[in-house]
């Protein structure tokens, strides 16, 4: 068996803080990210406690939302962007029935 993986220790810290900046509750937080079948609201309490770490897919829709790249979110070494966004990345539709993020 192999060696857990190490967890990003500021990464409940910065989920936070794109929520904060987001300016919204965590049950607001759940909706946008569009996460409702995949966890339930109090998990984000959790992430920014750092009780839990999110999936991958979490991660990804977190990025989306705060418009950052999943690097800024993940890697200890680097500071959000001071440009976290209000509205979240808009993407093109795509061929392949991907929904736009909003």
């Amino acid at each position: 068996m192999g060696h857990p993986r190490p967890k990003p220790a500021r990464l409940a810290e910065k989920l936070r803080q794109i929520r904060l900046t987001l300016g919204l509750s965590q049950q607001e937080l759940h909706r946008r990210l569009g996460v409702e079948d995949l966890i339930a609201y109090n998990e984000i309490s959790k992430y920014e406690l750092g009780k839990n770490e999110p999936y991958l897919q979490i991660l990804l829709q977190y990025a989306r939302v705060a418009g950052v790249h999943m690097e800024d979110i993940v890697d200890d070494e680097l500071d959000l962007p001071g440009n976290v966004r209000h509205e979240g990345i808009r993407r093109k539709d795509s061929t392949r029935g991907r929904k736009s993020i909003r």
